[in-house]
This record gives structure tokens, sequence and C-alpha cells, in this order.
């Protein structure tokens, strides 16, 4: 009738040495893979010598690729309705900063088209998006 002896009881802590393992694993896992998941509109950005632009917070980004074809971040949208998004975006978040993204193969009434729209929605400060010049 022994009933409190020390050989008999059962252990009651938890071995966490597996779980940290686990974690471990995915951590090194959601590294690897977070650079990949950028995701956005294919456009050959034009070429530029510009010093790169610091932006704390999530932008907007306007794109035009070499069909024409008008994105909000990576939303189809129609030029005659570009103007009252944005306002609405911009209204929603005041403050956010948006940036423009074109395909170097567009013409450039195109692009002044769309600034033209972007401005008059209210926007204040417009950012272009190039790609560095490689020296060769």
């Amino acid at each position: 009738m022994n009933s409190g002896s020390s050989n008999d009881s059962l252990l009651s802590d938890i071995n966490v040495t597996p779980f940290v393992d686990v974690m471990l694993v995915l951590l090194i896992i959601f590294m690897v893979t977070a650079p990949m998941m950028t995701q956005g509109v294919d456009v050959a950005l034009p070429e530029a010598n510009s010093s790169a632009l610091s932006t704390d917070d999530d932008p907007l980004i306007l794109s035009i690729d070499k069909e024409n074809i008008i994105y909000i971040d990576d939303i189809v949208i129609s030029f005659s309705y570009l103007k009252e998004k944005v306002r609405r975006i911009m209204k929603a978040q005041p403050g956010r900063k948006v940036f423009l993204k074109a395909d170097k193969d567009i013409t450039y009434g195109m692009v002044a088209k769309v600034m033209s729209e972007i401005k008059a929605s209210g926007v204040e400060n417009l950012g272009m998006i190039t790609e560095p010049i490689e020296e060769k």
C-alpha cells in the first residue's frame, strides 16, 4: 500500500524539444520563400540614374504594361474609372504614397494621360519607378 512512492509516479512535464525543432524548420522555410513571393505586373521598366525612394508604408503602385493595360497593384482598371478609383483609395488612406510603373515601350502620351488622371484625383506627390542603369 505504498501509494506515494517516487518510483511509480508519472512524469507530467511536456517535452517541447520536438515542437521547437518543427518551429525552427518552419521559420527557415518561410525566411527562404518570403523573398520569392513578391508579386506584381510584369513591366519592362526604363533605366535611369536616380536614387532609391525610401518608403515606410505600403505604397499604391499603378502599372501600365506594354498593351496599355492599367493596373492598381495587381487589379486591372479601365482608364475611364482610374481617377475615381484613385480618389476613393486616397480618401480611405490619406497620405499614402503613389508610384507609377510604366513599360518602356509604351508612348509618352499614354504615360502623360495616366499621370494627368492621377493628379486630377487629388494625388499631390507621384513617384516614378525605374530600373537602375546597368554599367557595361
